[in-house]
């Protein structure tokens, strides 16, 4: 398979905050922010992979910024690494400032995704071939990702974590 790169997994989704997606305090709910970034973060995954893809987890999530109702938000997800049939998903939420449009990084979050066929059984999906610093930055980042969660979840020996160990020694 052609590597991609992950310009061409871009997925950019911008909407309205509600008065009925917010809580008493009129803030965007946390639950309303995470479907809308599953959302934008299966597009990418599906533009990199061209297969149908399902959510395998939600690995990183951070709620830096309260979004009051009535701001506008912008979701942008890229795939950042792919393996063998799962895929890394990065994605930065903006809010614009109501008054003079400037925007400014609200959240983040890293979500995987693995294609899978008709029956539901994951396929083989493209390497990626990050291009920018930060895109170079976000792909090393997430094999150590990787390997933590194989670690916690008993799938991988501590000792075979290569990149994990090279953190500490």
């Amino acid at each position: 398979m052609e590597p991609k790169t992950p310009k061409e997994s871009r997925t950019v989704i911008t909407d309205l905050v509600l008065p009925g997606e917010t809580n008493p305090i009129g803030n965007m709910f946390g639950g309303e922010l995470l479907a809308r970034m599953d959302r934008a973060a299966s597009i990418a995954a599906r533009r990199h992979s061209r297969r149908v893809v399902v959510t395998a987890s939600v690995n990183h999530v951070a709620f830096n910024k309260m979004i009051p109702s009535g701001s506008v938000v912008t979701v942008e997800a890229n795939v950042s690494r792919s393996f063998k049939s799962s895929m890394e998903v990065f994605m930065d939420v903006w809010i614009e400032d109501r008054e003079n449009g400037m925007k400014s990084l609200a959240n983040e979050g890293i979500y995987t995704f693995v294609a899978v066929d008709e029956m539901g059984n994951p396929v083989p999906v493209p390497p990626l071939k990050p291009e920018t610093k930060t895109e170079k930055e976000r792909y090393d980042a997430a094999l150590r990702r990787r390997q933590l969660s194989l670690v916690l979840a008993g799938k991988m020996k501590p000792e075979n974590a290569t990149e994990l160990k090279a953190l500490f020694t």
